[in-house]
């Protein structure tokens, strides 16, 4: 049975239904509602049928995994993480842009400047940095050649 000016099928519920129940069924027993839900069984088939939707699924549920493993101390590892690698790339980058302009304002540096420049400490602190860090992707090279 259906009301005669909105077209919605009226829910005639017995003792036992409990109030507002019979409204939530009629809005899903709605023609609109209807279309909404066949459309959407339309979008989902093809997920369904391939077995693709079980992937979305596993996908909430790793997020919701990991929302509950996410305390205090986590976080703040996380932040700090963040913090460490912004602070590294922001140096790198400020060093960059720095040699990269006293590269182009000064002229080519002869042999003898270059080993001037090589006797101050934090040029020396810089090669030695440089070296090792070199040093490791050479070794891990090795390591991936040898595999």
């Amino acid at each position: 049975m259906k009301t005669p000016d909105t077209n919605t099928p009226v829910v005639q519920g017995g003792d036992n239904m409990p109030e507002g129940q019979a409204s939530r069924i009629a809005a899903l027993l709605n023609e609109s509602t209807e279309r909404g839900l066949v459309s959407l069984v339309e979008k989902l088939a093809p997920l369904i049928q391939g077995n693709r939707l079980h992937n979305v699924v596993d996908l909430l549920s790793l997020v919701s995994d990991a929302i509950d493993m996410f305390d205090d101390a986590m976080i703040q590892k996380l932040m700090n993480a963040f913090e460490s690698g912004i602070g590294t790339f922001w140096s790198l980058t400020n060093a960059a842009r720095y040699a990269q302009n006293a590269a182009e304002n000064s002229a080519t540096p002869s042999a003898i400047e270059l080993q001037r420049v090589a006797g101050q400490e934090d040029v020396r602190r810089g090669l030695h940095f440089s070296l090792l860090f070199l040093a490791v992707l050479g070794r891990q090279m090795r390591k991936d050649a040898d595999d």
